[in-house]
């Protein structure tokens, strides 16, 4: 009998372009992908002759798909669920592995009995047999470490650590799927915690005897106000206090210009003289741009007019469902590469300072390694705050970043036009749930406080959307594949490389970065051949940076590698880095400074004769949009 003839294996990547090559017909707010014909492929014939049955399904899949999405927030069941099943069958062939979780499961027994043995014969106090980590201050009140409570946080953080023990060092369980199952058991633990309940939380229980109860009224009270206010979108408590324009976003300047997808700002000089190179400002789409223009104390924009900067920044759209369509090459034509040549017609024959925060970071680096293929000279020197080029390592967030995951955001974005806030946000929130959900919900409903707002808190609350091809790109050539670091990544048809970049470029990490973790952002310096200056400073993603001159509680270290230096990794870099107290914004201004020329007259408000007149004051209107 003859053999059977064995089928072509397929990458899945490459089935799964296929497979969509047949995309639906054109449907209103639909994009339309193009058809590749049936001769294409290698495929039988009877499985791509019949492109209305490809359509049915597409469309079929894409309901069914975004209906679930909206449902689970975002988050694919295929992809936890495949990652518990790797992380349970490796567990259950691994008797090595099981013995160890049991021989530890009965010695924090037995440091628990010994905790209440010794609690019971000496009045109900005794030393604790596990320390909570430092970030973990749910149990900080003296009253957890009276009996009989300090019996319930000893059991529950001896639980929390045996968890940890379990979705960990598993052999055979892939790293994404490991720290799946890790984060998944942390985000159960955390809201099993007893400080999330009356009956076992002496806190809550001490504020009900003080008040008579006022605490749980108050905190119903509470509730009923955050459940209105995102019943119908307003914004978090405590927000009406911080005004675009009023206190926050106050620096004196015009809006020199507006496309579709930007206003730039040119502030007003607070100096009599400025360095003749003007500084630009790229923040991330992701966010309002006044996280760099809070109130006055804290704002960025206002200390380098001050220390004689002429200072631009981009104000992004808030996109819509008609937004849909912009891509990330948008976001560097009609973002980057606008403001730059309105930059150059204010201050004409002067090199750039560019800036990028966060993810203004990675497409300030795509565009300066496009511009530096090209031979375009016009930037002195590139600044990254809390940027990443090289995603490899890029945190808790590639917990969310895999292909299961993607597709089933694509067609919840496929089905509204763009990735909604209230879905970031979610995801940011798990990061910290600890921190920003269930301490914030026990302080607000259960002891009936509000969290004092502050600028950098009502900023958050005032987030963006994301436009549904240009976080598709984003996530899969940049998260996914990597594509930027490893050369693979196209502008203009052709592949661009960072280690193009001439101009010094100065980096900043923070140590405490769950967006953009600062061993990330270090990467820098395998994927360039410039001079790199790299700060890492105190804080977390957004703190680290808006640290204001006079703030005396901050750190940081310092250390720049020549062009022609050699590669320090990390952990020897932190050893022998410089270490200075106070903020890094002076350091800052002093590397500015030092790649700027002498101090000359202030440019002109705009640029009438080549178009770029004063159109209105900042901060503008596309910050306003909701």
């Amino acid at each position: 009998m003859p053999a059977r003839p064995s089928p072509t294996v397929k990458s899945s990547r490459a089935s799964r372009s296929k497979a969509r090559a047949f995309a639906p017909a054109a449907q209103p707010g639909l994009p339309v992908r193009p058809e590749v014909p049936p001769s294409a492929t290698n495929r039988p014939l009877d499985t791509w002759e019949d492109p209305e049955l490809h359509r049915l399904r597409d469309s079929l899949d894409h309901v069914a798909h975004a209906s679930l999405a909206r449902l689970t927030g975002g988050l694919s069941p295929a992809a936890v669920v495949g990652a518990f099943m790797d992380w349970g069958v490796h567990l259950a062939i691994s008797p090595g592995k099981q013995v160890e979780l049991i021989t530890k499961g009965a010695r924090k027994w037995a440091r628990l009995a010994q905790f209440a043995s010794c609690c019971a014969t000496s009045g109900g106090s005794s030393e604790p047999c596990i320390e909570p980590l430092p970030q973990d201050h749910r149990f900080a009140e003296t009253e957890w470490w009276q009996w009989p409570y300090n019996l319930v946080q000893q059991s529950f953080l001896l639980q929390q650590q045996w968890w940890d023990n379990a979705t960990t060092d598993v052999d055979g369980v892939t790293k994404q799927h490991e720290a799946v199952v890790e984060f998944a058991m942390r985000q159960i633990l955390d809201m099993a915690s007893p400080s999330n309940f009356i009956a076992t939380n002496p806190v809550v229980q001490r504020r009900i005897a003080e008040t008579g109860g006022q605490n749980i009224v108050q905190g119903l009270r509470n509730f009923i106000d955050d459940w209105e206010r995102i019943v119908h979108g307003k914004p978090a408590a405590g927000t009406e206090a911080f005004k675009v324009g009023r206190n926050v976003a106050v620096t004196p300047g015009k809006v020199i210009y507006r496309n579709r997808l930007i206003e730039l700002i040119q502030y007003k000089p607070s100096t009599d003289k400025v360095r003749p190179e003007p500084i630009l400002i790229v923040p991330a789409w992701i966010m309002k741009y006044y996280i760099l223009d809070l109130s006055p104390e804290n704002s960025l924009v206002r200390y380098l007019t001050d220390q004689g900067f002429t200072v631009f920044i981009i104000s992004w759209k808030n996109p819509t469902a008609e937004d849909r369509d912009l891509g990330m090459d948008d976001y560097r034509k009609l973002g980057v590469m606008a403001a730059l040549d309105a930059v150059n017609a204010v201050v004409p024959d002067r090199k750039v300072h560019a800036v990028g925060y966060c993810l203004g970071g990675t497409l300030l680096s795509i565009a300066a390694a496009a511009m530096a293929r090209e031979g375009d000279k016009r930037l002195a020197t590139m600044s990254l705050l809390a940027a990443q080029a090289d995603f490899r390592e890029a945190g808790e967030l590639t917990l969310f970043i895999n292909e299961s995951q993607l597709h089933f955001l694509e067609d919840l974005m496929r089905s509204q036009g763009y990735l909604d806030t209230r879905q970031m946000a979610g995801a940011f929130q798990l990061l910290r749930s600890n921190d920003l959900i269930w301490s914030r919900l026990v302080r607000h409903y259960l002891l009936g406080e509000r969290t004092p707002m502050n600028d950098l808190m009502a900023w958050n609350a005032d987030a963006t959307r994301m436009p549904y091809r240009m976080h598709t790109e984003y996530l899969r050539q940049l998260f996914l594949d990597n594509d930027l670091a490893e050369g693979r990544f196209h502008v203009d048809g052709r592949p661009i490389a960072m280690r193009d970049i001439r101009a010094p470029i100065f980096a900043v990490g923070t140590e405490r970065d769950h967006v953009a973790p600062w061993r990330s952002a270090f990467k820098i310096h395998l994927l360039s051949d410039t001079e790199v200056t790299f700060l890492l400073t105190s804080g977390g993603h957004n703190a680290g940076i808006v640290t204001g001159p006079d703030n005396d509680k901050a750190h940081f270290q310092i250390l720049t590698r020549s062009a022609s230096g050699h590669y320090l990794d990390p952990d020897t870099w932190t050893k022998i880095a410089p270490r200075f107290d106070g903020s890094w914004w002076p350091e800052w201004a002093r590397w500015l400074t030092s790649h700027s020329g002498e101090p000359t007259a202030p440019p002109r408000m705009g640029a009438p004769a080549e178009g770029y007149a004063p159109l209105c004051n900042a901060p503008g209107t596309y910050v306003l949009q909701a």
